[in-house]
């Protein structure tokens, strides 16, 4: 019977998008939610964005990603994708932590949407103001 694969997971949120993402040991491939990372996220700057904790680290193709999205548009899912990428290279090797630390990975981006208030018309945004 063969050894078993190790298996690192982390999980990663910006806003309220959440991505579980499972690293282990292969040649660089990236599967999110079933689909091929340059098929689910189309804009380049969101790829590119994405797999910069692999490009900080020098670990571009040893591991493969199988990760699960949820919530959020695009972009916050893409960040949330960044950031548990991030989190799972910290479970992989402790060393790395210093780089993405000074790069900003491993911080959680908690801003979130500020709710309506009751008497206005959004947020902040009240109705127009006439003396007459």
């Amino acid at each position: 019977m063969a050894a078993q694969e190790k298996v690192y997971y982390a999980t990663g949120r910006r806003k309220t998008s959440a991505a579980r993402v499972f690293l282990k040991a292969g040649s660089g491939q990236v599967k999110i939610n079933g689909k091929d990372g340059d098929t689910y996220l189309q804009t380049p700057i969101n790829r590119v964005k994405m797999l910069q904790p692999f490009t900080l680290t020098e670990t571009k193709n040893k591991y493969d990603a199988f990760i699960t999205v949820c919530g959020g548009g695009l972009t916050g899912q893409t960040e949330a994708i960044r950031h548990g990428i991030s989190r799972a290279l910290l479970a992989v090797d402790d060393t790395l932590r210093p780089a993405l630390k000074k790069a900003g990975y491993l911080t959680r981006d908690s801003r979130m949407v500020e709710r309506k208030k009751y008497g206005l018309k959004k947020a902040r945004r009240s109705s127009q103001f006439s003396k007459r």
